[in-house]
């Protein structure tokens, strides 16, 4: 469903000079620099993926999505989605892709849902019978039934992501690219908003490729992630490889004196804590041993076995990945 082949996209930008003179020399003599978004992405995504995309804020995630969307041209390497070039913006491509931006609104603030997404069977030509089975699925899927001739301004902030998404679908597309959908949202309605993708993905088998600081999301829905870091594809495989990568867990227990003792032999990493809390971050192969030692050395009111959070793991992974690519050092 989509291809993409050393996807790479450079931005030049103007240098300003400081202060008024600076101003006045950069109309004679501009100096520019280059900044690469993107560089040398390649990946392929079948029909009815769910990908997560996932990097550090600047990584190029939603550079990259612009750029399958057709709204950036890539400034080299290729891309086909369903078999269309974006950049060519075909009226039979603008048909088959939705784009999703979570920080901006498609929809009329100041009318209710419902009347854009009258606007929206028209532009695309929806016939009327499948225009009303497709918006009483998505409301209902979305529980906004009741919620389609309040205006977008009153709607809550959950709310009007769920309109969002249903102006998204209308059309029915084959592809959907999300760009943090859930962000800013409380967790009631990410958990609403995970849900209905998930559900939706299942029945409509839709390509899907998520962007998304939440790693709630990601672990939820993404069975395969990729990852980019300052424009460069650094992980692209299965969110279990990467999610169970180093073999470790995270001790935490409450001392019932509140306190323990000084000379005590950690059996691991001390981590930070919430006050009145240890947390230790020790091998798997050692959790069992290092719950007895604990519980040996002194009265704990409760103790808890953690995962490591997916969050720490990909930050490891980014500074592997810089520690690799760094260029090696001049001095001696």
């Amino acid at each position: 469903m989509i291809e993409a082949e050393n996807l790479t996209r450079v931005f030049r930008t103007y240098k300003k000079r400081p202060g008024f003179w600076g101003g006045v020399l950069g109309l004679f003599h501009r100096e520019f620099e280059e900044i690469a978004a993107a560089r040398d992405i390649s990946f392929t995504i079948r029909e009815g993926e769910f990908v997560g995309f996932l990097g550090p804020n600047g990584a190029g995630k939603t550079t990259t999505l612009k750029m399958l969307a057709g709204l950036i041209h890539p400034t080299s390497g290729h891309v086909t989605v369903a078999g269309f070039i974006p950049r060519e913006r075909k009226n039979e491509y603008r048909r088959i892709f939705a784009l999703v931006l979570g920080q901006k609104n498609q929809l009329w603030w100041d009318l209710p849902a419902l009347e854009s997404f009258q606007l929206l069977r028209h532009i695309y030509g929806i016939p009327r019978p499948l225009f009303q089975q497709r918006l009483d699925e998505l409301a209902t899927l979305l529980d906004v039934t009741g919620k389609l001739n309040v205006m977008v301004r009153e709607l809550s902030l959950g709310e009007r992501m769920k309109m969002e998404l249903i102006a998204a679908l209308l059309h029915g597309p084959r592809v959907l690219f999300l760009d943090e959908p859930t962000i800013g949202l409380d967790v009631v309605s990410q958990r609403a908003v995970r849900r209905f993708l998930r559900e939706y993905n299942r029945r409509h088998r839709t390509t899907i490729l998520l962007t998304s600081h939440y790693m709630a999301d990601i672990k939820e829905l993404c069975e395969r992630v990729i990852v980019i870091d300052h424009g460069r594809k650094i992980y692209d495989g299965g969110l279990d490889r990467l999610d169970a990568g180093p073999a470790r867990k995270v001790i935490r227990f409450r001392p019932a004196e509140g306190h323990w003792p000084d000379n005590w032999q950690a059996p691991g990493t001390p981590l930070e804590a919430a006050p009145g809390e240890i947390a230790l971050e020790v091998p798997s192969e050692r959790v069992v041993s290092a719950c007895q030692q604990i519980l040996a050395t002194g009265n704990v009111l409760d103790i808890t076995v953690e995962e490591i959070p997916l969050e720490d793991v990909i930050h490891e992974l980014f500074s592997t990945m810089a520690a690799l690519t760094r260029p090696p050092s001049t001095h001696g």
